[in-house]
């Protein structure tokens, strides 16, 4: 694991390593094309001591966890949103499948009467054509007796 010292090394180092040249206007962004200066989270501060570089370096990661720790916050927030969308739609849900039952007991209750009235047709067709017999056989026996009559 990297000690910050070390890192503070490091980095002073490869500074050191580079060629020294006089800086030249040019080589400077003018303040109006520069990045604003970003202000120092609170929970932190630089300690007694430290290194222009070591405090450079430091800040600059500090930043980029902040940075981080805000976008984290901000998923927090769309969780929270997507979650109470997801209430919603659970609520309506809950309030169709209600719906979905009411439908079904009245399918239920249709498909009963259905039955029962084709039950109820098929005792009274049952009951037309045993009487249609009957009538056949009362029709037919006197025209059967008179038949047997002339016969003899």
């Amino acid at each position: 694991m990297l000690d910050t010292i070390d890192l503070e090394r490091e980095i002073e180092e490869e500074f050191r390593k580079l060629p020294i040249r006089e800086s030249q206007p040019i080589d400077f962004a003018p303040p109006s094309v520069r990045a604003p200066e970003l202000k120092m989270p609170d929970y932190v501060e630089h300690s007694d001591g430290a290194t222009e570089i070591g405090k450079l370096s430091a800040e600059a990661v500090v930043r980029e966890y902040e940075a981080a720790a805000k976008d984290i916050e901000a998923l927090g927030v769309e969780l929270i949103e997507q979650a109470r969308q997801c209430e919603v739609m659970s609520r309506e849900a809950l309030a169709v499948t209600e719906e979905l039952k009411e439908t079904a007991a009245r399918y239920r209750a249709e498909a009963k009467r259905v039955f029962v009235q084709i039950e109820s047709c098929s005792l009274v067709t049952a009951e037309v054509r045993k009487i249609c017999e009957e009538m056949k056989e009362k029709i037919a026996a006197p025209a059967l007796v008179e038949a047997q009559a002339n016969e003899k």
